[in-house]
């Protein structure tokens, strides 16, 4: 078998039909894997796919597109968890909507970087256009100004980052990071990368809606100032990974005006609410937010990866700010030559803001909140569900689009075997491949959890996998008495 010359792979004006050749089958590819995709996930296990990848050689390329694109399908997409099927139920993994797709086509032909004007011209106003949409959703002022990220991660370290330099202290032993119990694990991530400490997040509590309960955060904050340490930051989040809840924001901005504390709000779920038609006003109070995380890659249906750290005070992005003569001098600066590296703690960084601006300038900001509402009015509909079902507790009603449960037998059973059988039920679940599910724990206790982020899930979709999960659990627990006696 020949293989062409290194050269006719390049993409370049003497290419472009073996690029539109190529792009194409893989497109029909990829729409011959969605429609047929009977299930979220075949069930593969790791031991039958590992040896699948294993064996592909390397070192040995296959010279052909079609050849290539046949390899694919038994490596990855077969065997792909498709976030697209209706009873993908699991984490914050949305379908994506087509514009964005096409934007991610462009960019990724194009290959743009972000870093400096000179490697992205157009890109950069556009990003920074984005950006200033976006605060201006939030509400953030005049002065706000941001970036894109790579995800809710890298948004809320930056935002740490912002906050301890802006904090007053002799040392970083005293900074203090105040989040519920409920918040994003990335808070006390940060906290560590950043060199605070292991003490230096304080927990609070929440109430029964899995809210920060604000007389603790108050009570927590007078102790820290009484005992001689800097209330650095208070993050606040809207829209828990785990129960969509949203803390209470207007307090939280008083309390943090009131201790000359940084606000960061963690809205890396709850930002399609920025362009929901019905329920903006969860949201209350995020205007008052010195920084805040959103994720487009969740709630408004963009691929991964796309997400920004929006800021009140643009000035305060100069403590991400390193210069490099061959890269973004100082006198870029002077010159008002707009360098995004400036403001980012990537260098080359990818046009992800492209996919957003296509999405916008095609189906529009209400389209994008008409169909979060959809998927917030349908974990509505599955809360009813499983409130009616006396197979299951419930934990809290939905603020957003999570439901976080678990399968309770009809006779006496010990919890930890409760726990067990709901384990097992989510387990079975996934090697059936029939749906995918997520779980979590509440109070140490086992439970599964529905992410619904497919305005294509119905609520029959629903009570037929709340079906196969009681089965599950139930055969779990039918084979367990049995080997017992």
């Amino acid at each position: 078998m020949s293989l062409l010359a290194p050269r006719s792979h390049l993409l370049n004006d003497l290419n472009v039909e073996a690029y539109r050749r190529s792009v194409t089958e893989g497109v029909e590819r990829v729409a011959a894997s969605l429609t047929g995709a009977t299930s979220p996930f075949t069930g593969v296990t790791p031991a039958a796919l590992a040896p699948v990848v294993d064996a592909v050689d390397l070192d040995r390329p296959l010279g052909d597109t079609t050849a290539a694109l046949d390899e694919l399908t038994d490596v990855y997409l077969r065997d792909a968890v498709y976030f697209h099927h209706p009873r993908y139920l699991a984490h914050l993994n949305c379908p994506v909507v087509i514009p964005a797709v096409l934007g991610e086509a462009v960019l990724s032909a194009v290959n743009s970087s972000l870093d400096t004007w000179d490697q992205s011209a157009g890109g950069t106003l556009i990003e920074r256009r984005l950006i200033d949409w976006t605060t201006g959703r939030i509400g953030l002022g005049e002065g706000a100004d941001g970036v894109f990220t790579s995800g809710g991660s890298q948004s809320n370290l930056q935002a740490m980052l912002l906050a301890r330099e802006e904090a007053k202290a002799a040392h970083p032993t005293q900074l203090r990071v105040f989040t519920s119990d409920v918040s994003h694990f990335s808070v006390r991530k940060s906290a560590t990368l950043l060199g605070l400490g292991p003490d230096a997040v304080v927990t609070i509590p929440t109430d029964r809606e899995r809210r920060m309960r604000i007389e603790v955060l108050a009570a927590e904050l007078r102790r820290c100032e009484a005992e001689g340490l800097v209330p650095m930051a208070v993050v606040g989040t809207a829209g828990t990974t785990d129960f969509g809840s949203i803390d209470p924001l207007p307090e939280i901005a008083e309390l943090c005006a009131q201790h000359n504390t940084w606000m960061h709000v963690d809205a890396a779920y709850g930002c399609g609410l920025l362009v929901s038609p019905t329920r903006r006003a969860l949201l209350n109070g995020i205007e008052h937010a010195d920084s805040v995380t959103v994720d487009y890659h969740k709630s408004f249906f963009q691929p991964v990866s796309s997400s920004a750290l929006l800021v009140r005070d643009g000035a305060t992005l100069r403590h991400a700010t390193y210069h490099a003569d061959y890269l973004n001098p100082r006198r870029a600066a002077e010159e008002r030559i707009p360098n995004q590296v400036d403001k980012s703690l990537q260098t080359t960084r990818r046009f992800d803001a492209l996919k957003l601006w296509m999405t916008l300038r095609v189906m529009g900001a209400d389209g994008i909140g008409q169909l979060f509402d959809e998927v917030c009015d349908l974990a509505g509909e599955g809360w009813k569900l499983l409130v009616a079902d006396p197979r299951f507790d419930v934990v809290v009603e939905p603020s957003l689009s999570t439901l976080v449960f678990r399968y309770l037998p009809g006779r006496p059973t010990d919890p930890a075997q409760i726990d067990r059988a709901n384990l097992y039920a989510r387990k079975a679940l996934f090697a059936s491949g029939d749906a995918v599910v997520a779980g979590t724990k509440v109070d140490g206790r086992h439970y599964l959890k529905f992410t619904l982020l497919n305005p294509e899930t119905k609520a029959s979709d629903i009570a037929a996998v709340l079906d196969l999960i009681a089965g599950h659990a139930e055969q779990y627990l039918g084979e367990s008495l049995v080997h017992a006696s």
